[in-house]
Formats: C-alpha cells, sequence, structure tokens
C-alpha cells in the first residue's frame, strides 16, 4: 500500500476517533444541567456520558455479524450521520427526557464507532505498524475529547444548550470517511476461516469492562468535583477533560515505545497511572496546578490501555473474526460504563454513608490497584507455566 493510501486511512481513522470522543460533548456542562434540572436524580445527569453504552452495546454485537452483509465503509457513514443528528435533538425542547433520550440514540453512533475503528486498523496494517496506529487511534480519540471539551466549555458559557452545537463535527466526519476511506465491501467468512471467539478476548474484554467502571469517573464527576474558587466553573472543568484527553494524544503517540518499557505489564500499568491521578484528585479538589496532574495521569491510563487492549483483542484471533472482538471488547467496555455511577454511588452510599464525588474517585482508584494487581499475577502464573513446560 502506498504511503499517501496510507495517510488516508489515517485521516478516516481520526474522523471515526472524533465520533466517538462526542460521548464527552456535555461533560463540562454537567454541573449547569444538574443546577437547571434540579429535580433530576445526579445519577441520571452523570448518565449523560455513560447512557449512550447502552445501546452501543447492543450496537456493538449486532455489527460484529453485520459487516458480512454490510460494508464497514457505509456503517461508519451511517455513524456519523447518526452523531450529528442525535447531538442536535436536543435543541428541539427543553426537556431532559429528550436531552437523554438523545444521549441514548448517540450510543447507535458510539457502538459502530468503537467496534469499527479497530476493525479498519486491522484491516489495513499489520505488526509493529498496528500498534503504532491503534497508538494513533487512541490520540485522536484524545484529541477529539480536546476539542469537543473545550469547545463544549467555552460555549457553555452561553448556555449548556449552547454546547450542543460541538456535534456539528459528526457531520465534518462523514465527510472524511466518505472521502477518505476505500470500501472493501462486505467481510468474507469460508468454511476453513470462520468467525471464532477465544477466552482470551473475554478476558481483556473484562479488564476492560472494570478499566472503564472506574476510569469514567473523571469525566462524569469532575465538573461536580472541583470546589473553592473553581465551583461551577465550566471553562476549568472543560480545560481539566481538555488536559486528560491531551495526556491521552501524547501516549497514543509515544504507545510504541511505551510498550518496549512495560511490556507485558502495560495493561496494569495503566490502570496503576489512574489510580495516581486519582489520589490528587481526591486530595486537592480546589487546587488548580495539582488538578491538572491527576488529570494527566488519568488520561495516561487512558492513551495506553485502550490501545494496548484493543491490540492484544485483535491479535488473539484470526482477522475475519477481528471485528466480533472488537466487539466484543467493545460490548463490556461499554457495560462498565453504563453501570459506572450507580454501582460507584450506590457503594459510596454503602460504605461511607452518603454520594460524594471523592467517595466515587476514592473507590475507583481502590478498584483499580486491585483489578492491576489481579492482572499481574496472572501475567506472572502464564510465565511460570511456560517456564515448568
Amino acid at each position: 500500500m502506498k504511503k499517501a493510501e496510507k495517510s488516508k486511512i489515517i485521516i478516516a481513522i481520526v474522523a471515526i476517533s472524533f465520533i466517538q470522543g462526542l460521548q464527552y460533548s456535555v461533560s463540562p456542562v454537567l454541573g449547569q444541567i444538574q443546577e437547571h434540572y434540579k429535580n433530576i436524580n445526579v445519577s441520571l445527569v452523570q448518565m449523560l456520558i455513560t447512557a449512550p453504552a447502552l445501546l452501543a452495546m447492543l450496537v456493538a454485537l449486532i455489527s460484529g455479524g453485520l459487516v458480512v452483509k454490510v460494508s464497514k465503509k457505509k456503517l461508519l457513514i451511517f455513524a456519523s450521520i447518526t452523531s450529528g443528528i442525535a447531538g442536535f435533538l436536543p435543541l428541539l425542547s427543553d426537556s431532559f427526557g429528550l436531552l437523554f433520550f438523545s444521549r441514548i440514540f448517540y450510543g447507535v453512533s458510539l457502538g459502530l464507532a468503537c467496534t469499527l475503528n479497530t476493525a479498519v486498523v486491522a484491516e489495513f496494517f499489520e505488526g509493529n505498524e498496528r500498534v503504532s496506529v491503534m497508538g494513533i487511534q487512541a490520540a485522536s480519540i484524545g484529541t477529539g475529547m480536546v476539542v469537543i471539551t473545550t469547545l463544549g466549555g467555552r460555549l457553555g458559557e452561553l448556555g449548556f444548550q449552547a454546547s450542543y452545537f460541538t456535534n456539528i463535527i459528526g457531520f465534518l466526519s462523514f465527510i472524511a470517511i466518505a472521502l477518505c476511506l476505500p470500501d472493501t465491501g462486505k467481510t468474507q467468512v469460508t468454511q476453513t476461516d470462520k468467525i471464532r471467539l477465544n477466552k482470551d478476548v473475554f478476558i481483556i474484554s473484562i479488564f476492560g469492562m472494570l478499566e472503564f467502571l472506574f476510569l469514567i469517573t473523571f469525566t462524569t464527576n469532575i465538573s461536580m468535583h472541583i470546589s473553592g474558587e473553581l465551583t461551577g466553573n465550566s471553562t476549568v472543568s472543560g480545560i481539566l477533560i481538555g488536559i486528560f484527553s491531551g495526556a491521552q494524544i501524547v501516549m497514543g503517540l509515544i504507545l510504541g515505545l511505551v510498550t518496549k518499557v512495560t511490556r507485558k505489564y502495560t495493561l496494569p500499568v495503566a490502570m496503576l497511572s489512574f489510580s495516581i491521578g486519582g489520589i490528587f484528585l481526591i486530595c486537592f479538589p480546589d487546587n488548580f496546578v495539582l488538578l491538572i496532574i491527576g488529570a494527566l495521569f488519568c488520561g495516561f491510563s487512558q492513551g495506553m490501555f485502550i490501545p494496548q487492549a484493543m491490540c492484544d483483542v485483535a491479535n488473539a484471533v484470526n482477522p475475519v473474526a477481528t471485528t466480533m472482538a472488537s466487539a466484543c471488547f467493545t460490548c463490556f467496555m461499554s457495560l462498565g460504563q453504563l453501570i459506572s455511577p450507580t454501582v460507584l454511588n450506590t457503594a459510596s452510599k454503602l460504605i461511607f454513608g452518603n454520594v460524594t464525588t471523592s467517595h466515587a474517585y476514592l473507590i475507583s482508584s481502590i478498584g483499580m490497584v486491585a483489578a492491576a494487581g489481579i492482572v499481574i499475577m496472572m501475567k506472572v502464573g502464564k510465565k511460570q507455566e511456560k517456564q515448568l513446560q
């Protein structure tokens, strides 16, 4: 494949990643939304970020088999158009119900984008180049989050409804995908090369669910967590989410170098990075500089975990099963996001007697350390098994 053709495919991958970034379009204004709809439970407000995962899970599973009937390009074009339409729906009426529905509807786009983005990378790139492009993909998601949350925070100063205009990115992604992504047709399945998953896919997917169960707390809580003179400032929360995303960009771009150091322990290192960031968030909710440090470590976690886990999933199966393996990972990841507010707020109330953002971050940090420990023990166990053979 020529360099120019690869560059066009990477542009399309970036566009798909921006569709994924739209999940966080309302993050900087969650505090304003909570104030505007005072009779709405805080968990429901937080679920404006995680609710898309509900439909994304179903769509991800369907798309795993749908690629044998419809090309990836056509599905991604549909996803981009749907994301733009869903984003502007809340402008029709000042209704939390409509806003919540629009976020769930966006899940169609999220499920397709998450599943097929990895499949596109796996189809056109191999070996070390695949790892590097997966890193670019993660960096692109981070870039999308930076642009979307920073713009959303700025527009949020005019009122939280103004932040909905960031969803024009969905229509811009449609143009990029239509122009740059080759249409390779339907995925061909033969008798000898069938779509099959193995236990490695499910193990990685379960840890993906745990990663996002805890990681999503950064974006669902940060606008309500900042205190002191920073309280209620959508620009500050937008900047922090932008820095979180920026850290993801940096990590995605240098992932190839990082994995040479972390090797098979990349996933647990990513998890521990979040826990370090969580400590800063818990201890310094009113200190902008230290909140930035916390955001950096949390962003590094996502920037390391997603591309490495996606590579592990893609490498665990035959090429024809890559989309289904990616769909499985997306499904578990989406489940973690979806249940996060309910699980962590319930745990906070049971353990501490009340629900606060600090408690959510504390439970998440401890949970991430525990998950990382399990991964490390499994890796060490596998190494010992090989030595005994």
